[in-house]
């Protein structure tokens, strides 16, 4: 049996805007309209050749990540630390950029990058214990107990928002996975300081 060797970056064709069917292309739209985006993301591009499982997977990305009431500078700190602790290099950086684009969300102190320490006095200890609780959840699923959930009540999540919460475990870990098997790179339009 020969094995023949792929390198990350052929792994999955990506499929470009201006080669996509419309089905495809219409779904580029909407991730690009709802993640005020003026360019289609990778993760997006490498699955194009394939709309039912591109429509699927955005489906779950948009209800999970840009819908609920936990707010989305939170989720998104979430995918960074969960990502990054699980090594997948794309998704630790594209969601680091976007959680920065949204730290002035948590103070307006000049320059200030939430992911730069997410021990910082600044960020508020309800989203500390999200982060820790929702990245133990992605990584060590079973170890999750009542008092994580507890600890989450604690700090002032309602049972709907804790459920969002854990939701993104369950959503980084698919991102994730698409992410390092497609062996995709960071966009460049995300290397660009425009956001």
């Amino acid at each position: 049996m020969t094995i023949i060797a792929h390198t990350p970056s052929t792994r999955y064709r990506l499929v470009e805007y201006n080669q996509a069917s419309p089905e495809v292309k219409a779904i580029y739209d909407e991730t690009m309209q709802s993640l005020q985006l003026p360019f289609v993301l990778n993760w997006f591009k490498c699955q194009g050749s394939n709309a039912t499982l591109l429509r699927g997977n955005w489906e779950k990305l948009k209800s999970t990540l840009l819908e609920g009431q936990v707010p989305n500078v939170l989720k998104q700190l979430i995918i960074y630390n969960a990502s990054k602790a699980r090594g997948c290099e794309y998704c630790a950086a594209a969601h680091g950029i976007f959680a920065d684009s949204m730290s002035q969300l948590i103070s307006t102190k000049e320059d200030y990058r939430a992911t730069e320490d997410l021990e910082s006095p600044v960020l508020p200890t309800s989203y500390k214990v999200a982060i820790r609780v929702a990245t133990k959840a992605a990584l060590y699923t079973d170890t999750i107990t009542d008092t994580d959930f507890a600890e989450l009540m604690q700090e002032g999540f309602t049972q709907d928002e804790v459920q969002e919460l854990m939701a993104q475990a369950d959503l980084v870990n698919m991102l994730n996975t698409i992410a390092t098997i497609s062996g995709i790179k960071l966009d460049n339009e995300l290397l660009e300081p425009t956001l």
